[in-house]
């Protein structure tokens, strides 16, 4: 019996078998006339996958389901597979990314795109924000490894690229418009280059990015059971005191306030941060005596913080505009912190290796919690709040503020301000 895959033909899931079993030379055949709603409710289905869920796998041992474990089955049947890795680390690694893929990648889009489409959830603006923000983060962590890497794990496709780049599919089909995916663009490049593989063209064929985000579906609503009709027409009493129904009703809908962030309830500052922020730009001549000094100014020790950062493994930082690329992204992802923080980040030397160094000013006495646990980037740095008693940390502000060159004693490869 030849391996039979049980989908519809444009199934991004049954895509990973397929795909996989080109690369394997493995003969998968796709069931003819497969109708989603029909097919899978079948007796004979259903014994294969109880759930009804597609894709199923029929083998001559039994029947798979879950679509990562068929893409690993069909993988497996070829001994010494290279989508499988050369060594045992390469192995776990795009194990690792099958996983990422799984849990951060498709679910990320899930919660965003199914919402739309009116699939499970009803669709509910403050959660699609929250569910957009959920997923640009993971696909900006996908965005850091592409920086370095042409694919996920070694020097050439693995099962992680196919699984990776088939739950991209989707997204990029339906719901990821250009205008989303340019702040991504190691993401973009990688997905790009994997659907014009040879093995990927056959099985998904020409790919067109979405070019709109898809109008909210209404969601279907149970109809109103019918009010039997009263046998006479007698006048009912209306209690006066009774409030009305539609009022209690347009009560009860009304939209719960979107919480404040603590940050909006400290006490006031009189520190303006967009007054600085203007005041910074506006600044082309005599940097030191008007911008610095107005920072001096305005700062308030009391309703602000300072901190330095630095990079935690510059020794990695090799290739200058890979540095320099790797800073732009942790900027990006900072954007949530626009209306607490002010920041400028240094890419400091002449040669390899680079070091990366910043400032960072932020409303409160400690970096806000809600950056710490959003930007996943944060970690990857060492922060140290700034003493302004030291007359030396002091003056390194000023230096970091201005763009000093050299800055201790080396030049600027590169200098941005996040504002």
């Amino acid at each position: 019996m030849a391996l039979v895959l049980h989908s519809g033909a444009g199934n991004k899931n049954a895509f990973k078998a397929l795909i996989a079993a080109e690369y394997c030379g493995v003969k998968v055949d796709l069931v003819k006339d497969f109708q989603m709603g029909v097919s899978n409710k079948t007796p004979q289905f259903l014994k294969m996958n109880p759930l009804g869920k597609v894709p199923v796998l029929e083998t001559p041992d039994g029947a798979i389901f879950e679509s990562n474990a068929i893409a690993r089955h069909v993988t497996k049947l070829k001994a010494d597979n290279p989508l499988y890795g050369s060594s045992l680390i390469e192995y776990s690694r795009i194990e690792q990314w099958m996983d990422f893929a799984a849990t951060e990648i498709d679910a990320g889009l899930a919660r965003w795109l199914y919402p739309r489409l009116g699939f499970g959830i009803p669709f509910n603006a403050a959660m699609e924000e929250f569910a957009i923000n959920y997923f640009k983060r993971s696909l900006g962590a996908l965005n850091t490894h592409l920086a370095n890497n042409t694919y996920l794990v070694g020097q050439s496709v693995t099962l992680a690229d196919i699984v990776m780049t088939c739950n991209l599919y989707m997204g990029f089909s339906s719901i990821m418009t250009k205008a989303f995916t340019s702040e991504f663009p190691h993401v973009e490049r990688y997905f790009w280059t994997m659907v014009n593989q040879p093995n990927f063209k056959k099985v998904i064929g020409e790919v067109k990015q979405a070019e709109a985000v898809p109008a909210v579906q209404s969601q279907k609503k149970a109809p109103a059971k019918e009010q039997a009709k009263p046998k006479e027409a007698k006048p009912k009493e209306v209690k006066k005191e009774a409030p009305p129904k539609a009022a209690e009703a347009e009560e009860e809908e009304a939209p719960k306030p979107k919480p404040k962030n603590p940050l909006d309830l400290l006490p006031p500052s009189k520190m303006i941060l967009d007054e600085w922020k203007r005041l910074y730009s506006n600044t082309k001549t005599n940097f030191r005596e008007v911008a610095i000094k107005g920072f001096w100014d305005m700062y308030d020790p009391e309703g602000y913080s300072l901190w330095f950062c630095e990079y935690k493994y510059n020794e990695e930082n090799t290739v200058s505009f890979v540095t320099m690329n790797k800073v732009g992204g942790f900027l990006q992802r900072m954007d949530l912190a626009r209306k607490y923080a002010f920041g400028k980040m240094l890419v400091i030397g002449e040669n390899p290796p680079f070091k990366v160094k910043g400032l960072w000013l932020f409303r409160g006495q400690e970096i806000p919690q809600f950056v710490i646990d959003e930007c996943y980037d944060m970690e990857l740095y060492e922060w140290t709040k700034v003493d302004i008693s030291d007359e030396v940390q002091k003056e390194r502000v000023n230096a970091m503020i201005e763009d000093q060159e050299p800055f201790e004693g080396e030049p600027l490869l590169d200098a941005k301000c996040f504002k």
